[in-house]
């Protein structure tokens, strides 16, 4: 894998999915690396979307298991036996380091593989609306410094190139790059890992679906 230029976290959601696209675009599929991760999380059906979404467009897939997440930490997504808990300002489906950590497990790897950059699909609206704290883009700033300092390289780059964007705003992006119809069949967003529309509860479904509805009014569908 000496030949990979970038690594894009990629759950098999539609946000990390535009951004693989993106570093498709960019790199070309035989220099892009797609790493998931598996943490035992309820929704795992994510990960065979982004299997099928790495093979349909010829990228190469690595996937992480990362068991110790449900003994550490408490939280709907790896305690299967609670039912997600939206009313609350922070809901009990936050992953509380997650983003973090798949972001500096996802960098070491690439400064390993001498890649300058890692993508991610976070979006600032998920901080928002759900109160994740590790979605803005201050957060990464600051662990860019700190990876800048691991691995003594300037360069090295967390690129988040949707972060500032609205849903809809990235299901028009999506629609812009020729991939939404196929990534609405085949991203996963829902935390109980339904297709979509998904559950239509979970916080993810609902920014999911109320984005995508936008989308189609301003296209007048």
């Amino acid at each position: 894998m000496n030949n990979i230029k970038a690594i894009v976290v990629h759950s098999g959601g539609m946000d990390s999915s535009i951004c693989l696209k993106l570093a498709i675009d960019k790199f070309g599929a035989q220099h892009v690396l797609a790493l998931g991760f598996d943490y035992d999380q309820r929704h795992l059906t994510e990960l065979e979307a982004s299997k099928l979404i790495c093979q349909s467009w010829g990228v190469k897939q690595k996937i992480l298991a990362l068991p110790f997440m449900k003994k550490i930490t408490h939280n709907s997504l790896t305690n299967h036996s609670l039912d997600i808990n939206t009313t609350e300002n922070i809901p009990n489906s936050l992953v509380v380091g997650r983003n973090g950590l798949m972001a500096r497990i996802a960098a070491i790897h690439a400064d390993s593989l001498q890649a300058q950059c890692i993508y991610l699909g976070v979006i600032e609206v998920e901080e928002a609306n759900s109160g994740y704290r590790d979605c803005n883009r201050l957060y990464f700033d600051k662990l860019e410094e700190i990876l800048r300092i691991d691995f003594d390289n300037q360069s090295f780059k967390i690129l988040t190139p949707i972060i500032k964007m609205t849903k809809s705003e990235t299901m028009e992006l999506a629609h812009s790059l020729g991939v939404l119809d196929f990534l609405v069949t085949n991203t996963i967003t829902c935390y109980e890992g339904v297709v979509h529309p998904g559950c239509e509860v979970c916080p993810s479904c609902k920014l999911r679906n109320e984005g995508l509805e936008i989308f189609k009014q301003k296209k007048g569908d």
